[in-house]
């Protein structure tokens, strides 16, 4: 084969043409051709040899010989259940899980929802714990104090009027009680 160079012609796939044409190199990479350009349509694109032709390996050139039996038998994955994993551990003086305190790897938790549970990571303030069904990510470690609920407090009983429109002030619940009956705006 002769030795390719920037500026040299070769034949190639033409992505526009679709066929096998004369195309000038444009860029390579060491001796493989990246870039041509068709010299009957003038598009450059990256170089694909003529078809059917590869420059990869073939199925055939790449076949190894088989394996010797390795001298080291592979270990056989073992599968602990459930209650294995609980078996040995005080179950009946499982902890309630509450994200305040804090639990360390193979602790057994009671959790409200889920059941009895065996924490199996500890990741800063988050720990894996593993039930019967499933394993669920938790948080833990969050103590302090507790916040105190807002205090409820309904809304005060005010007239509205139109928002362009300024309002009077309004006389205060002593100063309604102390007029007169007759006196009282009607709400009509």
């Amino acid at each position: 084969m002769a030795t390719q160079k920037v500026g040299g012609e070769v034949d190639a796939q033409c992505t526009r043409c679709k066929m096998n044409l004369a195309h000038t190199i444009l860029a390579m990479v060491g001796p493989k051709i990246v870039r041509v350009r068709c010299n009957t349509c003038g598009g450059d694109h990256a170089f694909r040899g003529a078809a059917g032709v590869t420059d990869r390996p073939t199925k055939a050139s790449t076949t190894r010989a088989p394996r010797a039996a390795s001298s080291t038998p592979r270990a056989e994955k073992v599968i602990i259940s459930f209650d294995e994993q609980l078996a040995g551990k005080d179950i009946a003086s499982a902890p309630k899980y509450s994200p305040k305190d804090t639990y360390k790897v193979d602790q057994v938790i009671h959790h409200p929802t889920f059941g009895v549970g065996l924490v199996t990571a500890v990741r800063g303030d988050k720990v894996d714990l593993t039930f019967r069904s499933d394993t669920k990510t938790l948080v833990h470690g969050r103590g302090g104090p507790p916040t105190d609920k807002p205090a409820f407090s309904p809304p005060t009983t005010r007239q509205s009027g139109p928002a362009d429109k300024p309002m009077a002030e309004l006389p205060s619940d002593a100063e309604l009680d102390a007029l007169p009956e007759t006196s009282l705006p009607s709400g009509d």
